[in-house]
């Protein structure tokens, strides 16, 4: 999927499940503040699923009370390459040609295999 194509997704059909900054924070053990620094420093990212819902946290990023492994290092890939929250919550839920969706990968333990992915993608 190229870049255009992810900013235009549908994020709230590719997303099954969204968290506001509070109930990041909550399953996290953090506070909202923290979870708005996490997703600065590309640790998790938030995006508006739809319109007038305001930003939000996919739940699939959160795992046992922590992010995901390799979750941050995916986003820093993606954001280094010039991709927005937005774009990379859309690739990471797309299943593109490659055998399941990255944040399946990702939260079985498979991040090396996703970061092969994205970079093969750039």
């Amino acid at each position: 999927m190229n870049q255009q194509s992810l900013a235009e997704a549908d994020l709230a059909a590719l997303v099954p499940a969204w968290l506001d900054w509070a109930g990041a924070a909550e399953l996290l053990g953090v506070t909202p503040a923290k979870v708005k620094t996490m997703i600065r420093d590309h640790e998790l990212a938030a995006a508006v699923p739809v319109p007038g819902a305001g930003q939000q946290v996919p739940a699939d990023f959160l795992q046992d009370g922590a992010v995901v492994k390799g979750l941050p290092g995916l986003l820093t890939l993606l954001h280094d390459a010039g991709y927005d929250d937005r774009e990379c919550i859309a690739w990471i839920f797309t299943d593109d040609d490659l055998p399941g969706r990255p944040i399946d990968a990702l939260r079985e333990n498979r991040g090396a295999e996703v970061k092969r992915r994205a970079q093969a993608m750039m």
